[in-house]
């Protein structure tokens, strides 16, 4: 009886070790991101989520696409967290009960590029209404969109209430991404609105030049955004909030400070105020992000 105990209490502690060992050994968590096709064209995410992945055990899964197929992947659930730029339709999408902790952290700027040449003469215009309203009325002036309900999309709508709407006769809609809408206002000597980042990130390939730019309206702001739990519950509410907190921390503000391509900001930390930036230390990853298009 003595020796079946023993037996017993050997055979639970090695089950205790196992299960020990087993949780030692778990592997990383997943976490499905939705986000716009700028952070990915840009770079941005590669750069930046490795550190996040290593510090949380996570592995982040990001969708590129545009911030209301983003949204809309959210609101059914397929998604825990995103990471989008139209702030309208961001408040929206949390007063309606789909998300929660909208934690803005970073912006750029929208800025309107054309053709090297400017037929239009858009670089003379002295407002942002004035600009929208040259390439309006004139016939040769092509304006490309990407026409994909995406945050660029939404904000250049809203920009057009400024002249009534755009004109029909010259606007073309690609249903794309802003690289491939880039590469179609490129080869047609158009006008297009882009956010800073992704022009800087991919103008190497392209003639397009900044037309114009600095209006305050063109500010664009970026924001994460978690699945409610309490409409998913099946969500991994737990890393997305870690998220948002973790991209307002002071590490990786400064790390999004620190993001250049060829010596050139591609976007501005919110959260952390500029002058206490140059006093953090990043340590700054270098493994790769996973990604996958949807």
């Amino acid at each position: 009886m003595k020796r079946a105990i023993i037996c017993c209490m050997v055979l639970v502690a090695g089950l205790m070790g196992f299960a020990a060992m087993a949780e030692k050994d778990e592997g990383p968590s997943v976490l499905q991101l939705a986000t716009t096709t700028s952070t990915e064209n840009s770079g941005l995410l590669e750069y930046l989520l490795p550190a996040f992945e290593k510090e949380y055990n996570t592995d982040v899964q990001v969708i590129a696409v545009g911030t209301g197929r983003a949204l809309k992947l959210a609101e059914n659930g397929d998604v825990d967290v995103v990471m989008v730029h139209a702030p309208d339709a961001e408040k929206e999408f949390v007063n309606r009960g789909f998300g929660v902790n909208r934690t803005p952290f970073m912006k750029n700027d929208f800025i309107i590029l054309g053709p090297p040449a400017d037929p239009a003469g858009v670089k003379e215009a002295e407002t942002l209404k004035d600009a929208l309203q040259i390439i309006k009325s004139k016939d040769s002036a092509v304006f490309v969109s990407r026409g994909d309900d995406s945050g660029t999309h939404k904000k250049e709508k809203s920009l057009w209430d400024l002249v009534s709407g755009a004109s029909e006769d010259n606007y073309l809609e690609t249903g794309q991404g802003m690289g491939a809408s880039l590469r179609i206002a490129d080869e047609r000597r158009a006008y297009i609105l882009c956010d800073r980042g992704t022009y800087l990130a991919l103008r190497k390939n392209l003639d397009l030049e900044i037309v114009f730019q600095g209006d305050e309206r063109l500010d664009n702001l970026y924001s994460v955004i978690a699945v409610n739990p309490e409409r998913w519950p099946h969500s991994n509410y737990k890393d997305a909030m870690h998220l948002g907190e973790w991209v307002t921390t002071p590490r990786a503000q400064k790390m999004i400070y620190e993001y250049r391509v060829k010596g050139e900001v591609l976007f501005h930390p919110t959260a952390v105020p500029p002058e206490k930036l140059r006093e953090i230390d990043s340590g700054a990853g270098k493994n790769k992000t996973k990604q996958k298009k949807k």
